[in-house]
């Protein structure tokens, strides 16, 4: 892919799965279950999320999702985030449990993005966020047409660090009073990940695979 003539959403939509996870575009219809997994983690989320106004009810909605919904499809369109449904597909439905998307894309000579997820409390430590963050990255770097992915954590998240550090993340910055998190500016610690260190692993959910199997 040339650095000054790429598609404009390189390698999106698409579907992206492994094992009993799947991330998906979002749909309308996901209103009912997004406000559902949203307002039933109000407690587990709301202390690692952007100051918003309003209530958690009221920004959590399925009234509310139709804006983030359309928000995300435009900025998919635009080629500067690739959003997720994060979803674990059961016997007879794909159930929405988290979130993942890789935004703020920039290209050209930078070709880097961000990523952010969450997930559903009563599905978190069975390795969803994990796989669903090396199926992105992966994505990312191949047919997304990236070279250099960022996640930035507040360092008292320790279930979130935990998930990047497993993954070989590289620590490599603290930003002070970073973001406005929960009422507050919050410091976060920056971790980032090239499309050469993981390249020789044959990718990131194959070194994620190895992690799972050699703590077995």
């Amino acid at each position: 892919m040339s650095l000054f003539g790429p598609a404009r959403s390189p390698g999106w939509p698409v579907e992206l799965a492994d094992g009993p996870v799947l991330l998906r575009p979002y749909r309308r219809s996901d209103a009912g279950a997004w406000s559902e997994v949203r307002r039933a983690n109000q407690a587990w989320l709301a202390p690692w999320e952007a100051s918003l106004p309003g209530g958690w009810d009221e920004l959590n909605s399925p009234a509310a999702f139709r804006w983030v919904h359309r928000d995300q499809r435009r900025s998919a369109r635009e080629g500067e985030g690739m959003p997720f449904a994060v979803c674990l597909r059961e016997a007879d439905r794909d159930r929405l449990v988290g979130h993942i998307n890789v935004g703020s894309i920039v290209r050209r000579a930078l070709c880097s993005g961000y990523v952010g997820y969450w997930v559903d409390a009563r599905v978190a430590g069975r390795g969803v966020i994990p796989t669903a963050l090396a199926l992105a990255v992966d994505h990312a770097f191949g047919p997304g047409g990236l070279h250099r992915v960022e996640v930035n954590i507040r360092p008292e998240n320790r279930p979130s660090r935990r998930v990047v550090e497993k993954l070989g993340f590289r620590e490599e910055s603290y930003h002070v009073r970073y973001m406005h998190i929960d009422g507050a500016w919050r410091d976060h610690i920056g971790y980032a990940m090239t499309s050469e260190e993981i390249a020789a692993e044959g990718g990131l959910l194959a070194r994620w695979h190895r992690v799972r199997a050699n703590a077995r």
